[in-house]
């Protein structure tokens, strides 16, 4: 599934925009920008299942780093302290993984 499909293209590409320069991403800005806040329940599982590469139920660190690209082909890798910083806000649990529990409620901060 495409985030197209659950976004609009616009809000994504300024959403991606905005935090184009390495170490400037805020997950609480992005998730406003890009439309996410904003979306049901439902969507916001659309787009966990899209950023969950592996398919695994979980957004690991790795599958964070790349985020981005997970938006947009075009968008860029995440910094090892952002990614770090976007992991410590949503595993709430401590299990170094973010669950779509998780990553729901992060969204709805």
């Amino acid at each position: 599934m495409a985030m197209s499909s659950i976004l609009n293209a616009d809000d994504i590409k300024k959403a991606l925009d905005a935090f184009a320069v390495a170490d400037s991403f805020d997950h609480k800005k992005f998730f406003e920008i890009v439309g996410l806040k904003a979306k049901s329940a439902d969507d916001v599982k659309k787009v966990f299942t899209v950023l969950d590469a592996d398919n695994s139920g979980f957004i690991e660190e790795e599958e964070l780093k790349y985020v981005l690209k997970g938006f947009a082909k075009d968008g860029r890798d995440l910094t090892d302290k952002e990614t770090k910083a976007f992991l410590k806000a949503a595993d709430k649990d401590g299990d170094g993984k973010i669950g779509v529990d998780e990553f729901a409620g992060l969204v709805n901060e």
